[in-house]
């Protein structure tokens, strides 16, 4: 309706501003309701879990000695006293930062070798035919079984350890990245190419998006491999690290030392994969394809 001596065209520039300051009201209000609840569903998986681990060490501290043999599985109270005095003493940190530094070194340089591996046999189908079986033989060797030779090789200093933890990450990043290769649309690769764009053009726009996701779901897999092959080799044959102060308190029977060292190796592993899992998100978000991965469509 228009007021008496009211322009007409101001009368519904004002409508539709109205209509609008409404709409996006109610867009706002939606999206806060939204991150509301996400928050609280956030603090309720917190919640949880704390509660579920709470539970666990009280069951745990009430059933040693009568239900399990306390030798065995130790209490509670005593693998915390065991964790207060490997982390109050020198001797604990430095084998806690030979051991974190062989896992971050061993999983570099798997990284490197493997992602090295995967693009060239991956961009040169001949060289990949001919060796991919080969590479597949050596692979199914255990890692752990190399570890004797490793130990010939390199001594039993930190490089036998970053040695076998890079032969357990370097293949699983060669097959992830090889087959994302493999796995790549030709279609897309063609349009680009008849767009007139180049190599990099191809890198960026389809060869990129198609493995960080293959190449992410490698690095998180890799991370624990590169433990197991640290503590599998400072358990051969090693003087300082985690792994050798596990094989020390299993051989002297030490259930709260072991159980402490355990709690390290759980720690550093989800140190680790918090770390993969923010660059996994930051390399997503930068390539445009975060959208995707939260099941997002892009407006």
């Amino acid at each position: 309706m228009c007021r008496p001596g009211e322009p007409k065209e101001q009368t519904m520039a004002t409508a539709t501003s109205s209509a609008e300051s409404k709409t996006e009201a109610k867009k706002v209000t939606p999206t806060r309701g939204v991150r509301n609840s996400a928050w609280r569903m956030t603090a309720l998986v917190v919640v949880l879990r704390i509660a579920v681990i709470a539970v666990a060490l009280v069951l745990w501290q009430m059933m040693s000695g009568p239900v399990l043999p306390e030798y065995a599985v130790s209490k509670p109270t005593d693998v915390s006293h065991a964790l207060w005095e490997l982390l109050g003493s020198s001797t604990g940190w430095t084998d806690i930062k030979t051991t974190a530094f062989e896992i971050v070194a061993g999983f570099g340089i798997g990284v490197a070798i493997g992602t090295v591996m995967g693009l060239v046999l991956g961009s040169v189908p001949l060289a990949g035919r001919v060796l991919e079986p080969l590479i597949a033989a050596v692979n199914g060797i255990p890692k752990i079984a190399l570890a004797p030779l490793f130990l010939l090789f390199f001594g039993i200093g930190p490089m036998s350890k970053i040695t076998i933890a890079a032969a357990g990450v370097a293949f699983v990043v060669f097959y992830n990245v090889y087959l994302g290769l493999r796995l790549r649309e030709r279609e897309l690769v063609e349009i680009v190419q008849v767009m007139g764009g180049r190599r990099h053009h191809v890198l960026s726009y389809v060869t990129l998006p198609t493995l960080v996701a293959p190449f992410f779901a490698a690095l998180k897999t890799g991370g624990p491999l590169a433990i197991l092959g640290v503590i599998g080799g400072e358990f051969i044959a090693s003087t300082e690290g985690v792994g050798h102060e596990l094989f020390t308190a299993a051989t002297n029977l030490d259930a709260p030392a072991e159980f402490a060292g355990l709690i390290i190796l759980v720690a550093m592993t989800l140190i680790l994969n918090g770390v993969l899992t923010g660059l996994d998100t930051l390399a997503l978000k930068r390539l445009g394809l975060d959208d995707r991965r939260s099941g997002r469509k892009t407006p």
